[in-house]
């Protein structure tokens, strides 16, 4: 009988916050065979993460374990310190979340690469630097990346290109098992699908067990065979990946499924799932005045040899009253440089902004009463937040700096429209005190609290687990019906424009090359590079269904 590669029995771990054991993992079970690839699923605080953490006791120290976890037949609670360090690398090995905050800002990627080998030579003899580098060559070729790169720092390489850095360190001592969480977060359609396949193929070839953690079922049905739902520390729901994905038993596993809509699928037309009841959607709607227009914009950047490259290239884009559009487009398509031309923070080389028929103007406090009018959402409200203000304190710097009155009553008004109520509960906490989705909330409230009549949100939800990406998209969606706001949603998840956009426009390489309503270019689409973001899809083609009228 084959000894199983890993297996948890009756894990249990609890934290000690003050005087107190709080669980977050109780009484998991699972089993992983040499070879095998076990998605883990569940929105955050479920315990998804704390389960592949314990397995190299990568837990902080207020953590307890009880239960058993074997690796390979031997139990890692009771290992000593020194066999423990000997494990890590070597026989089993974690792939973490969000690789620009993994990697070493200061340090070159081969250098990053190289230093679990020099700590665990394969004959446990120190290698050479010939040796050591023409291993991390190997590695960087067996991850899709020319070995040149090892010279680069982490932020001369794309998100994708850093992710496979992360993969290639995972594989760099040959383990037996990786632990991947949550690998692709905020990857572009087509970069992830790259990742994805980039995994598949390696556990295939190397024959490595992977547990793969993720909020996206989908995700994991395209790279697993089984799938384990967790909620509230337990697993809920466990079986082939085909049977989770296609008949979900439980309660939780259909609200995961559910927050990653289908494009094609009627159900999920403007109707994220939220635990809010919407208003109803307008039977039909009627596109209102152009209020957002980019005219033959042309945006253009030198390189390090001094040649231009257009990363805006002659578009033409209109956002209307009460219309939201979705840009989408995968990383390095000029989405970014487009919203950030259009929000006045970048000049164009020709071309015109327009904001109700008129051109926006470059400076002074026509610009300044126009960025009043158009309002950003940023990607990260981690990142958008500073720690050392109050919630009142964030919502507040925008009314002050338009030198609005009664500045209380408009904060106060600005964080009911987002959601967070009573405001006075919200206001004095700090960012740490806040869930994610509270955050993004927050930088919601500091757009709305001027008052705009266009929000350009970039990647609202790239960021938020399953629950809250649905509670932020139905608030946009309010937003929308009961102030007549528009937005333009940058995004690179099409699932999301099929669920809340009326129009998409799909960027690449700094042009616009196909735009119009969400079921013309999601259903039918015209242009090869959207083919290609929808075959990207986990699923490929079969996510698009024809919707029945």
């Amino acid at each position: 009988m084959t000894t199983p590669l890993l297996q948890l029995k009756d894990l249990t771990v609890t934290y000690a916050v003050g005087d107190q054991e709080v669980p977050a993992v109780r009484g998991v079970d699972l089993t992983l065979d040499p070879g095998g690839t076990l998605g883990v699923a569940g929105e955050s605080g479920s315990g998804k993460s704390t389960v592949a953490m314990s397995v190299l006791r990568l837990l902080p120290r207020t953590a307890k374990i009880t239960g058993e976890i074997a690796l390979d037949g031997e139990d890692v609670t009771a290992m000593k310190w020194g066999r423990l360090r000997a494990v890590r690398w070597a026989e089993a090995s974690v792939v973490f979340q969000g690789a620009m905050h993994a990697l070493n800002p200061v340090r070159k990627i081969g250098e990053q690469i190289a230093e679990p080998i020099r700590l665990h030579p394969p004959s446990g003899k120190p290698l050479s630097d010939t040796e050591v580098d023409a291993r991390v060559a190997e590695l960087l070729t067996q991850v899709d990346l020319p070995p040149g790169r090892a010279g680069a720092y982490p932020h001369e390489l794309s998100g994708g290109q850093k992710q496979r850095v992360m993969i290639a360190m995972a594989l760099a001592c040959s383990p037996r098992l990786i632990i991947a969480d949550e690998p692709t977060t905020a990857l572009d359609v087509i970069v992830q699908a790259q990742v994805l396949a980039l995994l598949s193929r390696l556990v295939a070839e190397q024959d490595i067990g992977l547990i793969m953690i993720s909020h996206d079922l989908s995700v994991l049905a395209a790279t697993c065979q089984r799938i384990a739902v967790m909620y509230d520390g337990q697993i809920v729901e466990e079986g082939p990946s085909a049977e989770v994905m296609g008949s979900p038993q439980h309660e939780h596993t259909r609200a995961l499924a559910a927050a990653f809509p289908t494009v094609g699928d009627p159900v999920s037309r403007f109707a994220p799932a939220t635990s809010n009841p919407l208003p109803p959607e307008p039977a039909e709607r009627t596109a209102g005045e152009p209020l957002l227009a980019a005219e033959n914009l042309r945006v253009s950047f030198r390189d390090r040899t001094g040649k231009r490259i257009d990363a805006v290239a002659g578009v033409d884009l209109t956002v209307s009253r009460d219309e939201i559009v979705a840009l989408v487009g995968q990383s390095g398509s000029g989405k970014t440089t487009l919203a950030r031309t259009l929000l006045g923070l970048q000049k164009p080389d020709s071309g015109v902004v327009r904001y109700a028929g008129e051109p926006v103007p470059s400076g002074g406090a026509g610009l300044k009463a126009y960025r009043r009018q158009v309002q950003l959402v940023l990607q990260d409200p981690t990142s958008a937040l500073n720690p050392a203000h109050t919630v009142y304190e964030a919502v507040a710097e925008g009314p002050r700096i338009h030198k609005l009155a009664d500045e209380r009553a408009v904060v106060h008004r600005a964080l009911e429209a987002a959601e967070l109520r009573p405001a006075e509960k919200y206001a004095d906490r700090l960012p740490h005190q806040l869930s994610g989705g509270q955050r993004q909330r927050v930088v919601i409230a500091g757009a709305l609290a001027l008052e705009p009549s266009v929000v350009v949100a970039d990647e609202p939800v790239a960021s938020l687990d399953a629950s809250v990406r649905g509670e932020i998209l139905g608030l946009l969606l309010r937003l929308r019906r009961e102030l007549g706001l528009a937005a333009l949603v940058i995004t690179h998840d099409l699932g999301l424009a099929w669920n809340i956009a009326d129009r998409v426009a799909v960027m690449y390489r700094g042009e616009l090359v196909e735009t119009g309503t969400v079921e013309q270019v999601l259903l039918d689409p015209k242009h090869e590079y959207t083919k290609s973001l929808l075959a990207a899809l986990p699923g490929g083609t079969a996510q698009r269904r024809t919707v029945e009228t």
